[in-house]
């Protein structure tokens, strides 16, 4: 991480943009300092004084975090979080992200396919990668949209996203006001 490039999105040379507001730089600061002082932080890159004040950017950070719970809400910013476990408690492991109702992004690494098939089909999220990086999805060759407190609803990009703009109207007509006789429900007033 020490290799990325904080910086303006507009030049080649930045690999990590600014965060997109003011409120979202304060929630991954105030995460990154619980973080620094509850659990083991295992890297932080220093933050480039020039960019002060000229956005609201965060330099990267790992941290090792003892437990699922150590996570209350999602953090959009360049956090990495890692959580040791047992391969055999992975599926209960699966079933406490599954309850924090958060189901953005999903990402598994791993090269045994029946791991790779039970972790995505358990995986309450609305995106799911497997063996590939999981951030950058390009609105209109992947949807994008998560599950629950994440979001619902169709995905943008997706097959069903025009569905989202569209209202539906239904008109429905009780013929048996008109004493059940249908044909006088067609005829003109005039």
């Amino acid at each position: 991480m020490y290799e990325l490039n904080v910086g303006n999105p507009a030049e080649l040379s930045s690999d990590i943009g600014p965060l997109i507001d003011e409120e979202a730089l304060s929630i991954v600061q105030r995460h990154k300092s619980r973080l620094r002082g509850g659990s083991r932080a295992i890297a932080e890159v220093p933050m480039d004084k020039a960019l002060s004040g000229r956005g609201h950017y965060s330099a990267p950070m790992a941290a090792e975090i003892r437990s699922i719970d150590d996570l209350d809400r999602e953090v959009f910013g360049p956090v990495l979080h890692i959580l040791r476990y047992k391969a055999e408690d992975r599926m209960d492991l699966l079933d406490a992200i599954n309850r924090k109702g958060f189901g953005l992004t999903f990402g598994i690494h791993s090269r045994v396919w029946a791991t790779q098939r039970a972790l995505a089909a358990g995986a309450r999220a609305g995106n799911v990668y497997i063996n590939r990086g999981m951030i950058g999805a390009v609105v209109g060759v992947q949807p994008f949209g998560g599950m629950g407190l994440s979001g619902t609803g169709p995905k943008a990009g997706g097959p069903h996203y025009l569905y989202a703009f569209a209202t539906e109207k239904v008109i429905s007509i009780d013929t048996t006001a008109a004493g059940g006789n249908a044909t006088l429900v067609t005829l003109d007033e005039g």
